[in-house]
């Protein structure tokens, strides 16, 4: 139901593992899904898991300071990781 409010899912296709309970779930919400123990899951897994371990760095690293200070960073590191080389 909260997949539902938040997000467009209707077309998606929900990759899980062996878990029972997502299977059910999914099912019960008449959502796609299909089940890989390797391949795209495991390489989507992977990019949340860097995803998640960089924010965390971002917010040990900024932690102390004002939230401007942190926006600021951000803007310039963008400009830098967008500049032409």
């Amino acid at each position: 139901r909260e997949l539902r409010e938040k997000h467009d899912v209707e077309s998606a296709v929900f990759l899980v593992d062996g878990a029972q309970h997502l299977q059910t779930a999914l099912a019960r919400a008449s959502l796609r899904f299909q089940t890989e123990r390797n391949g795209n899951r495991n390489a989507i897994e992977r990019i949340f898991r860097e995803l998640k371990r960089r924010t965390s760095s971002f917010s040990n690293c900024f932690s102390h300071v004002e939230p401007q200070t942190a926006e600021k960073w951000l803007q310039a590191f963008a400009a830098w990781l967008n500049a032409p080389n």
